[in-house]
């Protein structure tokens, strides 16, 4: 983020390039030159992941799909843009973070949600135990390669 301006990112649904899970983000950036400042101020997120389900054959991603989107981006003037998030509107999928915010995150993570997931707290409307099976065990690898970076740094070599 010091040698770019990231400014927005678009969070899709998973499954919609590969396999169910497999997660994707469009990120939308400007090269700058190296600065001792970050040109990166603020981060907008487009959250078209949570509680949105699209499948590579049957239920694809159309263009319309994505039209709030491209409303929202408004690249003739971007520092004119309007979150739909809010306290009072939490099903907002528009929201901006400060570069503070994100360097705050654990190793400046980018995977930011804020939506809740209704289908977790729908038991009737849990995903296919295929999806949930395949997000278990990637979340299980994605631990275990978190033990294997700090046994990496504090193990004597």
């Amino acid at each position: 983020m010091k040698t770019t301006e990231l400014h927005t990112i678009l969070r899709l649904p998973t499954g919609i390039f590969y396999a169910n899970g497999v997660k994707a983000n469009v990120l939308f950036f400007d090269n700058r030159p190296a600065s001792k400042d970050a040109w990166t101020k603020e981060v907008w997120i487009y959250d078209y992941r949570t509680n949105i389900h699209h499948t590579l054959k049957k239920k694809t991603m159309q263009m319309e799909d994505l039209r709030e989107f491209i409303e929202l981006y408004n690249p003739e003037n971007r520092h004119k843009r309007k979150e739909t998030w809010s306290p009072e509107n939490e099903e907002g999928r528009w929201r901006k973070f400060s570069y503070e915010e994100i360097l705050a995150r654990d190793k400046t993570n980018l995977d930011i949600f804020w939506l809740k997931d209704k289908s977790l707290a729908d038991l009737d409307n849990l995903p296919d135990p295929d999806i949930l099976a395949f997000e278990i065990i990637q979340s299980i690898e994605a631990g275990l390669e978190c033990f294997r970076e700090i046994y990496s740094e504090i193990s004597p070599e």
